[in-house]
Formats: C-alpha cells, structure tokens, sequence
C-alpha cells in the first residue's frame, strides 16, 4: 500500500475514532459576522449540518457586530462601546433608541445561519434561551439597553437538541418582564458553554490564527509547517497575553518591544481577545477550546477528527501523555513499527518479542491514540539501549520521537543508568542533533557486544548521562 493510501487509511481512523468519541455531545460554535459574509460559509454550515446530522449536539451562538453596526449607522445611530483594558472594548452601549434595531439585526444574522441549516435539511431554532439583567451604571456610564446573561434556559436547550436541531441563541437577553438587552455574544457562549457541559468549543473567526511569525511565544511550543500553533496549555495563553499585551510597565521594555505594542494591528488584537475568552471558558469547565479560520473549507472538520487540526486548541486536561505499554496497544505500536522495519530503518520485532519487554515500552498517546514508541533495555554494566523508536509520520513536525527519547533517558537516569547507548543504520544524524556521540561497538556492555549483529553492521551512537536533551 502506498504511503498515500495509508495517510488516508490513518485520517480515516482517527475520524471514525473521534465520531464514536464525541458522538452525543455538546459543542457551542461562536461564529463571528464576518465569516458570514464569505463565499465558504456555505460550506461551514454544511459542516455543521452534518455534525447535527451524526449525533452531535450542536449549539451556535452568532456574532452580529458588524452587522449591528451598519444597520444602526444607516439609522443615523453612533455606535459606541466602553473601553475594556488595555484593548478597545466590545461591550455596546445600547440606547434605547438603538435597541429596536440591535433586535432586528441580531436576529436577521441568526436567520441566516437557520436558512443555511435548512438548506441541509437540519431543522434549527432560534429561540429566547437566555434570561437577561441590565448592567446598569458602569463607570458612570448608562449602559441602557445592555445586559448581561442571567439564566440560561438549559431545559428548553437540552429539548431542541434531543430532537436533532440546532438552537440559535443570538445576542439579545429578556428580562423576567420582558425588557429587551443586548448580551455580548461572548457572554452568551460563555454562558451556554459552561450550562450545557460543553465538550468543546468553537471560535470562527477570519483570521489566520497564532502564529510564531507574528507574535511572541513561548519556548517549546509546537507549530506546524507554516508557524501556526497547534495547541496551548491556559498557562501557555497567559504567557502569550502577558508577552504581546501593553501593560503599564513600559519602563522596563525595550524600544522593539514597545513600537511592537504599540502597533498592535486588529487582528492581532483579535486574537488576544480570543485567547482571553478560550481562558474563561477553560476556566469554566469547558475542557477544550479551538480557535479556527472559518474561511477554510471544513476547518472545523478538520480540527474536530484529526489529532493535529488546523488551528489551535487551549485544553484544560491532560491532552498528551508517555505512558508505559498495555498488552492493547501492541496493535498501533506494530502499525508504527512496521513501515520502518520494512525499510531495514528497524530491525524486526514479532509480537511475542515485544510481549516479552514489555517493561521496556513506552508509548506516546495524543487524546486516546497511540502516535509513536519506544523502549529502554537493560543490558548491565550501568548501559541502557534505546532502541524500537518510532513515530507517525503524520506528526512528524511534532518531535514525538525526541520526546520518546527524552523520556528514556530520564527513566535510565532514574534507574541509576550512567549511559545510554542507540544502534542504527539510517538515523545517526538524527541522534547527533540530541547529543549523542559515535561510539565503538567494544564499548557496548558485554550481553549486548556478544549479540551485536555483524552483517547489519549498525553503527553505535551513545550518550553519557550527565545532561538534559
């Protein structure tokens, strides 16, 4: 089978994995105006049709911004927003003259995501989900008409998705009187996310995302190819905020890092906001957030049923994990081993060789799947081998394999080993970059130099146990 065919073979597993995973569901899309506004968002909401369609629980929470404010600037209408921190707010200041036509505009937005839905043949609602109070008097400032979320009708919800719709909650609260608010459409996401248990949730913007090349990041955080981040723990976002926001310690920054505050495009604004919601939204209960381009044709497919998606994910549990090896995983760790071996990269293992170690086996899981393996074996004389390492090539820009190592040599040093030793034919670069050296097979320890196969004449690369990869 060709490398190409088992790419597809692999996608296909990992969808079917992730359909059975998170089948039944909640998952709340916030879905900013502007992607409504671009020629793919058909295809987003077919998407997002076929989530509802195969057992998902779908909830959409329409951004209408924008949208709100062409149609109050066609009314004569100035829209205002308070200041919020060091970037510039979202929360509308709502007058009563405006709030006839924030109603009307919100819910024109939310009609069109219930069309497109309907174009798919999935049924949608938008409906009075959620219960409103005024934020009254904010820093002097009559906020009006704008409120904030009180209740979330959770029962009338939790109905429309039993029955395989898809509620639309826009941005507009009622109070138990019936006084209508403008509710930040952040809120309401937020709000729902954390009543309905949400699994995951969803921030549709049209942008490019976090990118190395445009902001500061941390050490050690994973990209892709093109400089996207792929995925980011909450005190990773913090580090991310506090590195690119414009704080009131100028003093201390020097002129780069000032003139690079200070222009600040809205874009990069943007995405500093996101990842301001994605930590509130960790922080209340929400176990992952993903923060995707919608103008991509099936991002959120994409992002959804593979490991490595297209935009980046903040998760708040244990995404990634080494673990030692179960007798279970000798399936995925022979599919990862076997295009090696047949390539003479690995020298071949059966099944009742790796039974046998066991012990020796680690495996690298990402969210329930298994994606590389390795082994430490004992042979004596204070000398652990390193050997059996491999990786989906699919992840290869995620350095599982230096992981793997990583974590077996801690575990030699932890067992008292003084050096770690790797044979092999086609990999001796690789080996150097992580600090080994070319070694003679006379150094090997005794029960491995008599085993030592002459004919594949690997070559000895090893690593003494005095510093950290």
């Amino acid at each position: 089978m060709s490398d190409t065919a088992l790419s597809q073979v692999d996608l296909i597993r990992e969808a079917f994995h992730y359909q059975s995973r998170f089948e039944g569901s909640t998952m709340v899309f916030k879905i900013d105006f502007p992607v409504t506004e671009d020629p793919g968002f058909p295809y987003l909401m077919k998407d997002l049709a076929l989530l509802a369609q195969t057992g998902f629980k779908v909830v959409i929470v329409p951004g209408a911004k924008e949208w709100i404010d062409a149609v109050l600037g066609r009314q004569g209408l100035a829209s205002t927003y308070a200041a919020e921190g060091d970037l510039p707010g979202q929360t509308r200041i709502t007058t009563t003259q405006a709030i006839p036509f924030v109603e009307m505009a919100a819910f024109h937005v939310a009609t069109k995501f219930m069309t497109f839905l309907s174009g798919s043949r999935v049924d949608a609602v938008i409906g009075n989900f959620v219960r409103a109070r005024g934020l009254g008097v904010v820093n002097g400032v009559d906020m009006e008409h704008t409120g904030t979320v009180d209740k979330i009708y959770t029962d009338s919800i939790s109905r429309v998705l039993n029955l395989g719709m898809v509620p639309i909650l826009p941005c507009i609260g009622w109070s138990p009187s019936g006084r209508p608010y403008n509710v930040p459409s952040d809120e309401i996401a937020l709000a729902a996310s954390a009543a309905l248990g949400a699994v995951k949730f969803f921030i549709v913007s049209v942008h490019e995302g976090l990118r190395a090349d445009v902001f500061k990041v941390p050490e050690n955080i994973e990209t892709r190819a093109d400089g996207s981040l792929v995925r980011l723990t909450p005190q990773e976002v913090e580090s991310v905020i506090a590195a690119n926001t414009l704080t009131a310690n100028i003093k201390n920054r020097t002129e780069h890092e000032t003139s690079f505050h200070a222009n600040l495009d809205d874009t990069r604004k943007q995405i500093l906001r996101e990842l301001k919601m994605a930590l509130r939204v960790c922080r209340a209960g929400v176990d992952r957030v993903h923060i995707i381009d919608g103008r991509e044709e099936g991002a959120v497919l994409k992002e959804l049923f593979s490991n490595l998606g297209v935009g980046t994910m903040i998760y708040a549990d244990e995404y990634e994990s080494i673990r030692a090896f179960h007798s279970r995983d000798l399936p995925d760790i022979l599919r990862l081993m076997e295009p090696l071996m047949q390539k003479g990269i690995l020298v071949r293992r059966e099944p009742e060789q790796i039974q046998e170690k066991r012990n020796d086996y680690v495996v690298f899981e990402i969210d329930g799947s298994i994606h590389a393996s390795g082994a430490l074996h004992d042979w004596g004389e204070g000398q652990g081998e390193i050997a059996a390492v491999a990786t989906d090539p699919l992840y290869a820009d995620l350095g599982l394999g230096r992981r793997i190592v990583g974590y077996l040599i801690e575990r030699a040093r932890k067992s008292g080993m003084s050096r770690v030793f790797a044979l092999t034919t086609h990999t001796q670069d690789w080996f150097e970059t992580l600090g080994f050296k070319e070694a003679t097979v006379e150094s090997l320890p005794g029960q491995k130099r008599r085993i030592y196969d002459q004919n594949r004449k690997s070559k000895v690369f090893a690593l003494t146990l005095g510093s950290r990869l």
